[in-house]
């Protein structure tokens, strides 16, 4: 691996405007199970698959088993940023790194630092009233008992993208346009299966394209450097 390691240095060193878009593998490293992985919350068994939980219908009709499964297997407020959080936040201090596109929700980006993130599924951090709008934050919903109410007696929604659900459109925006200005896209712990994120990469016209994801990247691009490895464990051998 440090003849890749080498050449990963070499692409960021080569770069002024990188953007990194990530998935689930980031997360992971810092003891968050993701869904698609063979011990990922997929491969589990419940009386309802995931996606059906973690959807909107569900979500309407069944708001208490919804919140029983995302407290207990979507909510992990002890979790700590890992050594791809941190490095991504030095090398957007360090002016390098101009956007951070995040499939994940656990706002491990910002706890580490980093700045300019765009959550296209939304955050755990976030969660607001579906009566009168108020929102609240992850500790009031993961410690409240069955479903979280307002002080006005509404619903608690959190601010996450559920399944038949849309993503926000301003979110889409800004992230293709990150994408479409950046000299260096780095692709990490993703296997792009999900859209329409996954098809966000097709916007990408500049210098370097890397992908760093332990298993191969279901979508077929045509990355200059592919590593096949954590991306905490790369990530932290890069100097900025």
């Amino acid at each position: 691996m440090n003849k890749e390691i080498e050449k990963l240095q070499e692409i960021i060193d080569d770069s002024e405007n990188i953007v990194f878009f990530g998935g689930a593998g980031v997360s992971t490293e810092s003891n968050i199970p993701d869904f698609r992985s063979a011990d990922g919350l997929y491969q589990q068994k419940y009386k309802y698959s995931p996606e059906q939980i973690v959807s909107h219908t569900f979500f309407m009709r069944n708001t208490e088993g919804f919140y029983e499964f995302y407290k207990e297997k979507m909510m992990f407020l002890d979790a700590k940023p890992n050594a791809a959080h941190k490095k991504l936040a030095e090398l957007e201090k360090a002016g390098k790194l101009k956007a951070i596109i995040t499939q994940n929700i656990d706002g491990l980006h910002q706890a580490a630092g980093s700045k300019n993130v765009y959550e296209i599924h939304g955050s755990i951090h976030r969660n607001y009233c579906q009566k009168c709008g108020k929102f609240y934050d992850a500790a009031y919903v993961k410690n409240s008992k069955g479903v979280p109410h307002c002080e006005c007696g509404g619903v608690i929604k959190p601010d996450v993208v559920l399944y038949e659900e849309s993503l926000d459109e301003n979110m889409i925006d800004k992230s293709i346009r990150a994408i479409s200005q950046a000299d260096t896209l780095i692709i990490g712990g993703t296997s792009l299966v999900v859209y329409p994120a996954a098809g966000f990469v097709d916007y990408f016209r500049g210098k370097h394209l890397v992908v760093i994801n332990k298993s191969e990247t279901a979508k077929s691009v045509r990355a200059e450097l592919t590593i096949a490895a954590p991306i905490g464990e790369v990530l932290s051998q890069i100097t900025v």
